[in-house]
């Protein structure tokens, strides 16, 4: 999804691919095969780039630290990339900054771990600090004597092997999940989109809202407070994504008072950024281009003015094996759409594409119900064009 925002900008980019069916080999012309965790193939693939930047955060130490040693210009830099890297680096750098983290212990035994949870409560959540996303990963533990079972005993021999802890977490009582997104040049100007809501389903995000509606402006300002720390203070080039529990007045628990929270960290284009492609002036992926090439940031508001909002709905694999025999019906379902699709397999659970939708008005003073009605609309509208793209349908 960068490439044609590298095509508008006249920026050539060079993919290193593990296969030739990835998704951005299929729009990338000048693409090398190789192994991401291979220093000699990255080595080589390197050479004669102006700056390298990432799509993921799971390159190894060792790759950076060679790209480095070879005089490559990474963006972001592996001093900054780590935190996204590792959970437990991260927490700890949250807490230097003096940010709002949930609750959070490194443990490397069961009785550790139960301690932990009888301190702070049950249940917890348990995560690997290196390798998870979209829900794996992450382990929830209803109570002390989930510490024995097969599923962390194993995770705790894997950490011992690894000879790390396992990051044990506060389940945090969120009201709802928001993104704070904000773009940094190596030269220090940086750039936030709106704060954005963010609906989970099998810790796969379904559907982002942006802006977040009905959110305290206090908490807005703290979301992007947060971020714009984060990334000036870490050192990060081009996009951050800072994932966030929100917890409303009222919903507060003792220990965890109303406020925003950190939760995770993405230096890349984020999927609570997809709705920037057809909704913002600028999209996550021309803005991470402008950003590590040190170029002037572009404008994130939405661009549906001050009433507009932008509905993004994941599409994850399903019954329907091939998205395009229900294009042309996902289509007439809601001509405002705007689907992406990217080349993937369908297989359950898998993103394979989204669809953005801009809800906008051109009545002023716009009463509350009805905006909130527009909304409803429109992410029904958005949610009926996936189920089609998701399920199929017969004669499409």
């Amino acid at each position: 999804m960068m490439a044609p925002a590298a095509t508008e900008l006249g920026v050539e980019l060079h993919l290193l691919a593990g296969s030739a069916e990835a998704s951005a080999a299929q729009v990338i012309s000048r693409t090398t095969l190789g192994d991401f965790r291979s220093a000699e193939d990255v080595l080589a693939f390197a050479k004669g780039l102006d700056v390298i930047t990432f799509d993921h955060e799971h390159v190894p130490a060792e790759v950076l630290s060679a790209l480095v040693d070879s005089g490559a210009t990474l963006n972001p830099a592996p001093e900054a990339l780590r935190y996204a890297q590792d959970k437990l680096a991260m927490r700890r750098a949250v807490d230097e900054l003096g940010l709002p983290n949930p609750r959070w212990a490194e443990v490397h035994t069961a009785q550790e771990l139960r301690a932990f949870g009888n301190s702070v409560g049950w249940p917890l959540v348990l995560k690997t600090p290196r390798g998870g996303y979209d829900g794996k990963g992450v382990l929830v533990l209803d109570d002390a004597a989930a510490a024995d079972s097969a599923a962390v005993t194993a995770w705790f021999d894997r950490a011992e092997r690894e000879h790390t802890g396992l990051l044990a977490e506060q389940k945090v009582p969120f009201t709802r999940e928001l993104s704070a997104q904000v773009a940094r040049r190596p030269s220090g100007a940086t750039a936030a989109y709106p704060v954005v809501e963010s609906t989970q389903t099998h810790g796969v995000c379904d559907e982002v809202i942006a802006p977040a509606p009905a959110t305290s402006p206090t908490h807005l300002a703290e979301a992007e407070r947060i971020a714009t720390t984060i990334a000036e203070r870490l050192g990060v080039t081009g996009m951050l994504a800072v994932e966030l529990f929100e917890i409303a007045e009222g919903d507060g628990v003792a220990g965890t008072p109303p406020g925003v929270y950190v939760n995770e960290l993405a230096m890349r284009p984020h999927n609570s950024g997809h709705w920037t492609m057809d909704g913002s002036v600028t999209s996550q992926f021309e803005q991470h281009l402008r950003a590590v090439l040190d170029l002037p940031l572009g404008a994130t508001a939405v661009t549906g003015g001050p009433g507009g909002y932008v509905v993004m709905k994941n599409i994850l694999g399903g019954a329907n094996q091939d998205l395009h025999s229900a294009l042309a019906a996902a289509m007439r379902r809601s001509p405002a759409s705007k689907i992406h699709l990217y080349g993937k397999q369908p297989t359950p659970g898998r993103k394979v594409g989204h669809v953005n939708m801009l809800s906008q008005t051109h009545q002023r003073d716009e009463p509350h119900d009805a905006r909130r009605a527009r909304l409803d609309r429109t992410r029904k509208d958005v949610a009926g064009t996936a189920h089609i793209l998701v399920e199929g349908e017969v004669g499409a």
